[in-house]
């Protein structure tokens, strides 16, 4: 029997080597973008010193943390403190492998190469599973700094992913009973070149909701409550300096590639665009449609710099009412909305995209109309006087 060796070994490595590479070139440009769109934001200068328009900044900070001195304080738990942010940035490496980054090329005679590491029946459980075990590398590390203030950042990260992490799963079911497939590439093929039928429109509210968990998930503000640093130090991190806090400081904007890219597949059409990606032959069209999921997904990220800059941090009590209050029935209720309407609407997708708009304004009112009527409750029990305590002959009687 022969054994293609090109197609089962050497073509995966070299998709993975690409990947790897180009997630490592992804949190250089990040930690440039990150400075540069703040600069420009608040209207004063970036990095411009280093390099051409500071370019070789992330360069110059990353010889720094390799020179700076790695201090393992002598109150840790060594061999947790040393593990938790390789626990951190593996699963931000690994989870990029079922995300489909363009449809597919041919090259040197070797026809419709996916362009994917793996493309898994459960590609959309792969993700989930994966990224919820990041979460592990914050509470590991927290406790084995041995510091109160990194473990109350551990603490608000457990408790954080509690209550973001059931929308998280729950605001993609709509997706999945349209698309009949836990496959992330069946679901972008699904969606077609057009806007108006991708996800983000007849999920609309699934996608907002979607979208906050994936800034709770990454630990970005308004959702850093585990970093704090005007309340914790530094929260989970405060005990760790050079590589390892660098290795903690890369897993955040890999989570960041990934998480953009999986809500470009799930909600943005993934590489389509008006049917651009058909264009210019079996290999440019491959090409094009790696451009286009590369150019969704880089808006998406600038998105998450413009929000960090924009919005101020929840206070931790906010963060817990607004996952379980707010963000948790608006998922509930686009699961309801989208098997209901597909039945009664026989797959209408115009119908299903306004049907979710209405059920998910409607529970929000409802919510906040409760919420409205507790907090006036609340006050009007505080603002009543008190009953003036007897005295004298009133008080034997």
């Amino acid at each position: 029997m022969d054994i293609d060796i090109v197609s089962i070994i050497i073509i995966p490595i070299i998709k993975i080597l690409f990947i790897a590479h180009l997630l490592i070139i992804g949190v250089m440009a990040m930690i440039w973008s990150e400075r540069r769109v703040s600069g420009w934001m608040q209207d004063r200068l970036g990095p411009n010193r280093v390099g051409p328009q500071g370019l070789l900044q992330p360069i110059a900070d990353g010889i720094k943390f390799l020179f700076k001195e790695d201090l393992i304080p002598n109150h840790v738990d060594k061999p947790l403190y040393v593990l938790a942010p390789a626990m951190l940035l593996v699963p931000a490496m690994i989870a990029i492998a079922v995300v489909p980054f363009g449809d597919s090329i041919s090259v040197f005679g070797y026809d419709n190469i996916p362009l994917q590491i793996a493309d898994i029946n459960i590609g959309i459980l792969y993700i989930l599973a994966i990224t919820s075990l990041g979460v592990y590398g914050v509470v590991i590390g927290a406790w084995a700094s041995n510091n109160k203030y990194s473990l109350l950042g551990g603490l608000r990260s457990s408790a954080q992913m509690i209550s973001y992490e059931l929308t998280l799963g729950l605001a993609i079911i709509g997706v999945l009973m349209l698309s009949e497939s836990l496959s992330l590439r069946t679901i972008a093929e699904g969606q077609g070149s057009y806007p108006w039928k991708w996800n983000f429109l007849i999920h609309f509210p699934a996608f907002l909701a979607f979208t906050t968990a994936m800034f709770a998930e990454t630990n970005r503000l308004p959702f850093d409550l585990a970093e704090a640093e005007q309340e914790l130090v530094a929260g989970y991190h405060t005990e760790y300096s050079s590589m390892k806090f660098a290795i903690f400081f890369m897993a955040e904007y890999m989570n960041m590639i990934v998480g953009s890219a999986v809500v470009v597949t799930l909600f943005l059409g993934g590489w389509h665009f008006f049917g651009l990606e058909n264009m210019g032959g079996p290999f440019w069209s491959g090409v094009i449609s790696f451009v286009i999921f590369f150019i969704k997904t880089g808006i998406f990220l600038f998105v998450f710099i413009w929000v960090r800059w924009t919005l101020p941090r929840f206070r931790y009590d906010q963060l817990m009412n607004f996952g379980w209050k707010f963000l948790l029935p608006v998922a509930l209720t686009s699961i309801v909305v989208t098997g209901t309407l597909s039945i009664v609407t026989k797959g209408n997708l115009l119908w299903i995209g306004i049907g979710n708009v209405v059920g998910a304004f409607i529970v929000v009112a409802i919510v906040a109309g409760m919420l409205a009527m507790d907090n006036n409750s609340k006050s009007a029990a505080q603002s009543t006087p008190a009953a003036a305590p007897l005295r004298g002959l009133d008080a034997v009687e």
